[in-house]
């Protein structure tokens, strides 16, 4: 299978070359990009003019509860403690597969529709979520997440070794990770144990980290330290780490962050929704840490549409240091695309359109769009000027899942809106 994308305005995320080209052609054969350049002649099974639109990579959510889709606007006025204690953990102990599996598809539909082509998953039934995954095409990277607070932590160990054996290297579509929970919910020697497991199979490490400030007064009181830097220099040293939020850290512990093998999930609506606060992003990419972007689930995020994601950790960082050069558009551009992609030790296949890599791109179109016209400057028009639903086109692996704002799917989406409806009824 060839597609050819014509005539495009291309924002490639590849860092050797102009951010922007206009007029460009792309090549996609099979699940690659083949050829990039002008008036590419080459026959090809499917044509895109993208003349007037912007062609960009697919975006990429490194931190995501999949099947939360359901709880969407469950947590106004709620603490994160009280609404995951009083809320959503009843409600989560309630669910089947199936409910996984139907909440996992509601996901990618809302993914697919506002350009997300890979998300870093952190929830559990996750065989329900990879199902839904390879039905609908995305790219995921997943785990079984660990937790020991609860008394069953020696059963969520053995689900997710038995989880690894099944799924490590079977689909290229799908990766894994260890997702640990957090430190303030997991005892010292379970820590220890995830780590093996994460060591033993050469996978990465992905947790909650400094969310709020009692997760910080939870973890210094549980580990018996004064920063909770500590047990991240004792534990985590020699393990490829992804944080998620890492709101309430000192420049200080920033600093001792920057010497580990650390990525951060940057979720900037999640984290205002629930009075955590704002991370010191700048700070972080001052000290050349790794920061991606992430929605959270849709309980706490509201949606799952990065380029808000974007628009908000541009203006949080602006606002907060009382500096308007703080943060340019390119900067959050790769956040969302190649710094992302890098978290997730995907770089050399995705989060950039270049020959060779994976086929994993979106065509926005803003023609027909008062507020983006007229284009001044498409790279600011993309963080702060775009929704998820400019999104025209979705390819994920050379596949087109969405053409025209028409999701290519062999099932019904009011099907599964349906069905989530229903489950959210029973288990409320």
């Amino acid at each position: 299978m060839k597609i050819l994308i014509k005539n495009a305005n291309l924002i490639s995320m590849d860092l050797k070359k102009e951010k922007m080209q206009k007029n460009i052609d792309i090549l996609i054969e099979n699940n690659k990009i083949k050829k990039i350049e002008k008036s590419i002649q080459e026959k090809a099974d499917k044509i895109i003019d993208a003349k007037n639109k912007i062609v960009m990579p697919g975006l990429i959510n490194t931190h995501c509860h999949v099947p939360m889709s359901i709880f969407r606007e469950t947590v106004d006025g709620l603490t994160t403690q009280d609404w995951l204690t009083q809320k959503i953990w009843p409600m989560e102990d309630k669910l089947t597969n199936e409910d996984i599996y139907y909440a996992s598809m509601l996901s990618y539909i809302e993914m697919i529709y506002t350009g997300c082509t890979t998300v870093n998953d952190m929830y559990f039934m996750q065989e329900e979520i990879v199902k839904a995954a390879l039905d609908t095409g995305i790219r995921l990277e997943v785990s079984r997440t660990l937790m020991d607070s609860d008394g069953k932590g020696d059963q969520k160990l053995k689900e997710l070794e038995e989880f690894i054996d099944k799924y490590k290297n079977k689909y290229d579509l799908i990766s894994l990770n260890v997702g640990i929970h957090g430190l303030y919910t997991n005892s010292e020697e379970y820590i220890k144990k995830g780590i093996e497991i994460a060591k033993k199979n050469h996978l990465k490490v992905n947790m909650h980290f400094c969310e709020n400030s009692q997760e910080v007064e939870d973890i210094k009181e549980k580990y018996n330290v004064k920063s909770v830097l500590d047990p991240l220099e004792k534990y985590f040293k020699d393990v490829p780490l992804i944080l998620a939020h890492s709101v309430k850290l000192t420049d200080e512990e920033i600093e001792r962050l920057s010497k580990l093998n650390v990525s951060i999930a940057h979720c900037p609506v999640s984290n205002l929704k629930l009075g955590c606060g704002i991370a010191k992003v700048s700070k972080m990419l001052e000290k050349n840490i790794c920061v991606s972007l992430g929605t959270d689930g849709q309980g706490s995020g509201s949606n799952l549409d990065m380029f808000e994601e974007m628009k908000f950790s541009a203006l949080l960082q602006k606002g907060t240091l009382e500096n308007p050069e703080a943060m340019p558009a390119y900067e959050v551009l790769k956040m969302a695309t190649i710094n992302s992609a890098k978290a997730l030790s995907l770089e050399d296949k995705i989060g950039s359109i270049e020959e060779g890599k994976l086929a994993d791109l979106i065509i926005v179109n803003l023609e027909n769009v008062p507020y983006a016209r007229p284009y001044n400057n498409i790279l600011a028009e993309l963080v702060y000027n775009t929704k998820g639903e400019n999104v025209e086109t979705t390819i994920i692996n050379g596949k087109i899942l969405m053409e025209n704002k028409k999701i290519l799917l062999k099932f019904s989406p009011e099907e599964i809106y349906k069905k989530c409806e229903d489950i959210i009824k029973r288990i409320s």
